[in-house]
């Protein structure tokens, strides 16, 4: 029977480690271009499955996940994800991971690895902004936790804020409302802005944010849909996972092209930021717009797996 590596044990690795794995695989030469595009299929009226191989140094894997609006009216997750690990020899399958666990640790570490020369840029302790109170938005909190020790965040709901919010202890948290003058001033003096929402607008004006900021924008994945305005995407260096990937599926980039804001080939591609083939402007926002590709499973599912079962 295969094993299953359980949520708890795929969280053990930490954000730091697969911050490293990811960034190690990159200066190794993996190309995040390889793996095909992810296929969706539509089950029933809104039911989705989502399938995301990858093959290559790192071994064989595929994640499959399921999307289920309706399940929030019963209280039950929406999102549904198992990743199949295969034997490199014989491609028989040897681990079963939880999806979900992966993709909550995979996509912060992301994040910070795609960005964490511009971190560098803050002298004191930054302020951050979340968009977001779910296990992404928590999540990299705790990853940027890792790598830098934030001064205060600032999680935006909409709705009450009247809810706890599973932040780092030491970290100043305070949860305010979607269009509040609390979020207002709270953007204004943010370093670290993430977007980790099912928004299909922009969720902010970003002529609040200063100079120096550096925005993560994980939460929308499809060509219609965006977080940040392309305003920013004017003014900002814009990291993605994949050029080719990012122009199929990131809606910030893909609208902020087509409104003119931006070009394919101002576009930097996070290999050449980890690698140092490319630099920060230190007086120029960042904008990393992610849509998670199946490489990053793979990475940080053989990490998880090497140091559990060496």
């Amino acid at each position: 029977m295969i094993e299953y590596v359980a949520a708890d044990e795929v969280a053990a690795l930490g954000y730091a480690a697969a911050i490293e794995a990811i960034e190690s695989a990159l200066r190794a030469g993996l190309d995040p271009g390889a793996d095909p595009p992810r296929t969706i299929t539509r089950v029933g009226t809104d039911g989705e499955l989502f399938s995301m191989p990858s093959a290559g140094p790192h071994g064989v894997g595929v994640k499959l996940v399921t999307r289920a609006p309706r399940n929030a009216q019963a209280n039950l997750p929406v999102i549904h994800a198992v990743y199949v690990l295969f034997d490199e020899q014989t491609l028989a399958p040897a681990l079963l991971l939880d999806g979900a666990a992966l993709t909550t640790l995979r996509t912060p570490a992301v994040s910070v690895a795609a960005v964490r020369p511009a971190l560098a840029r803050f002298d004191e302790p930054p302020d951050v902004v979340v968009f977001g109170t779910g296990p992404q938005g928590v999540g990299h909190l705790h990853a940027l936790c890792e790598v830098l020790r934030p001064a205060s965040a600032t999680f935006v709901v909409r709705g009450s804020t009247d809810r706890r919010v599973a932040a780092p202890a030491d970290v100043g948290a305070r949860v305010v409302a979607a269009g509040s003058s609390d979020l207002v001033a709270a953007l204004r003096r943010a370093d670290i802005v993430v977007c980790a929402t099912t928004a299909r607008a922009p969720l902010f004006d970003s002529a609040l944010l200063g100079d120096a900021a550096v925005v993560l924008a994980v939460g929308a994945h499809e060509p219609d849909a965006r977080e940040v305005d392309a305003a920013f995407c004017r003014r900002a260096q814009v990291v993605v996972e994949d050029v080719d990937n990012v122009r199929r599926e990131g809606g910030d980039v893909v609208l902020a092209i087509r409104d003119g804001a931006l070009r394919p080939d101002q576009l930097l591609a996070m290999r050449d930021v980890v690698t140092g083939s490319v630099t920060f402007d230190a007086d120029r926002p960042v904008l990393f717009k992610g849509t998670g590709m199946a490489w990053q499973d793979l990475v940080v599912a053989r990490a998880v797996t090497l140091r559990s079962r060496p």
